[in-house]
């Protein structure tokens, strides 16, 4: 049978699994595969509005993806795979600029392009925080950037005026100095493709259940793993004994009306081409394991 494919989201709780033994104690036969090779510095700049609904759509060469819930909600919806609707996590983001930026307020952002992943969370939830500070016209975003490590390799290296980072990348230009603008923390969501046997997916989370309360108990000891998919150009700077724990998973279901609210507020946003969202069925669209 098939190894259950895992693919690492820049998040500590597979490596936390995987160091104490929790896959392996639920009896699941497994294997890491890391699409974007991050660590190496490769991949993470796709090109010009590719993002990670377009990593789901060509397909991750994974039974088990994540991303923020709006794009998953979307890849569900349009056939690229089962949102996993048993659980969800939220992860701490923000809008940064250098030090030396003369930018202090969000409305001083109006008119200045944010580097952000293209249908990704940055796109969804920088929208979602500016929007409160200035008209959509004013919110002006940059997609040739690539995806979250790209984007803050190119703000350290001055190359782009703002980005919008998460987990590990927002706790490095902190530490960095780098000036959080607005916060933009945001749910992300599980997409199951390939088909895998959905006692293996039952399996995996119960091993990142264990692991979330292993972060949640010592976060100081398992905060190291961050660089296990950071650009090595950065770990000699990385002092991960002063970052945070980051996405925390939350084992709550993913509910029809959350479904809803979040694929009305897309389709209202105009972030996908009008008829190319799916069916938009929650139904259709989730699997829910937690009475299987």
């Amino acid at each position: 049978m098939a190894k259950f494919v895992i693919a690492p989201h820049m998040r500590l709780h597979e490596w936390v699994a995987e160091e104490k033994g929790y896959f392996s104690a639920e009896g699941l036969d497994y294997e890491f595969h890391e699409a974007l090779r991050s660590a190496e510095g490769k991949d993470h700049q796709l090109g010009n509005k590719v993002g990670a609904y377009q990593t789901f759509e060509k397909g991750r060469g994974s039974d088990i993806g994540c991303a923020c819930h709006w794009t998953v909600n979307v890849s569900a919806s349009a056939g690229h795979g089962k949102l996993y609707a048993d659980a969800y996590s939220v992860s701490p983001a923000g809008v940064f600029v250098a030090p030396e930026s003369p930018i202090h307020d969000p409305s001083q952002l109006a008119g200045v392009p944010i580097s952000v992943g293209y249908q990704s969370g940055s796109h969804y939830s920088t929208i979602q925080a500016l929007e409160q500070y200035m008209k959509p016209a004013d919110i002006k975003l940059s997609f040739a950037d690539g995806l979250l490590f790209s984007r803050m390799e190119m703000l350290i290296d001055r190359k782009v005026p703002a980005a919008s980072v998460f987990s590990g990348p927002y706790y490095f230009l902190e530490q960095l100095g780098f000036r959080k603008i607005i916060d933009t923390t945001f749910m992300m969501a599980t997409l199951i493709q390939r088909d895998p046997d959905m006692e293996d997916v039952k399996k995996y989370f119960r091993a990142l259940r264990k692991a979330q309360r292993d972060i949640d108990l010592r976060p100081d000891l398992y905060t190291h793993y961050y660089k296990k998919e950071f650009p090595v150009r950065f770990h000699n700077m990385m002092d991960t004994r002063r970052w945070g724990p980051g996405e925390r998973l939350v084992f709550e279901p993913y509910t029809k009306d959350v479904f809803d609210e979040s694929f009305k507020w897309i389709a209202e946003h105009h972030i996908f081409p009008e008829g190319t969202m799916g069916s938009g069925s929650y139904q259709d669209s989730c699997v829910s394991l937690a009475s299987k």
